[in-house]
């Protein structure tokens, strides 16, 4: 055997023991199958609930949180990141408006034009006297029709307030004749500044996302959006410190367990 010949099978020999020995080690790092609603993913629940909780939480792109994830050694594709939220974030908004405490007996409503694809579309919010977001509904009109389908879902979820504080717009109060005569109307747009002031924060988004691009994806994101800021973002200037650090302990062990949860489901 010549000395080329003996190198060759050496070397064939080795790239097959080197194939052996990183499938045994690929079969022993495959890791456990996940469990409930997170059945089927590669990824565990709490990586999956870190993307959608930093999505939500801060003004962040799709690529911005796979970098995110990428910087702790985390790869993934923001495409898959979109999966996550688009299954997932549901999921979170559902389970914090079910464990919300009791809403305040004093709504604030307003509507604003969001522009999608050239067309003048209108996002109606209730926010309650605390300033937390009760609900939002895209809609492409903004009149007495559209004010009773936001009505009849508010009315659904929550029930009938004390009071109602909206605007000058005459849809909201000609919709309240009809559906909940004996709610008191406060018409005025001075009184009405909660409501007005808790479309910031979707402005920023829009404009980061570069505007929404249908009322389907707007009504969904902006769906769990409002409910992440509404545990993750309290009104921190009528806090003291030591309030806000507990405040702050307590979202992120409420956000935790809705992942335990949606693992045992």
């Amino acid at each position: 055997m010549t000395n080329s010949t003996l190198k060759s099978d050496l070397f064939t020999r080795h790239r097959q023991v080197a194939r052996h020995l990183k499938s045994r080690l690929r079969g022993r790092m495959t890791k456990p199958k996940q469990s409930g609603a997170f059945s089927g993913h590669r990824f565990p629940p709490e990586i999956i609930g870190y993307a959608v909780w930093a999505y939500h939480r801060f003004p962040m792109s799709l690529r911005d949180v796979e970098d995110l994830l990428a910087a702790r050694g985390i790869v993934v594709s923001y495409e898959t990141i979109r999966a996550w939220l688009a299954k997932f974030g549901s999921h979170y908004a559902k389970q914090i408006r079910r464990d919300r405490p009791r809403v305040a007996d004093k709504w604030h409503l307003d509507e604003v034009v969001l522009p999608i694809n050239g067309k003048k579309y209108w996002l109606w919010r209730a926010v309650d006297s605390k300033g937390d977001v009760l609900d939002i509904l895209v809609q492409s009109r903004r009149n007495k029709r559209a004010a009773s389908r936001f009505f009849r879902k508010l009315f659904k979820a929550f029930g009938a307030p004390r009071v109602i504080v909206t605007d000058k717009l005459r849809s909201y109060g000609a919709a309240l004749k009809e559906l909940a005569p004996r709610i008191e109307h406060r018409s005025h747009k001075g009184l009405n500044n909660r409501s007005e002031g808790s479309h910031r924060p979707t402005r920023r988004r829009e404009k980061i996302m570069g505007r929404f691009k249908s009322p389907r994806q707007a009504q969904r994101f902006l769906t769990v959006h409002d409910q992440v800021q509404t545990i993750f973002r309290p009104r921190r200037h009528t806090l003291s410190a030591a309030a806000y650090r507990q405040t702050r302990a307590d979202a992120h062990w409420i956000w935790d367990d809705i992942t335990r949860e949606l693992k045992a489901v």
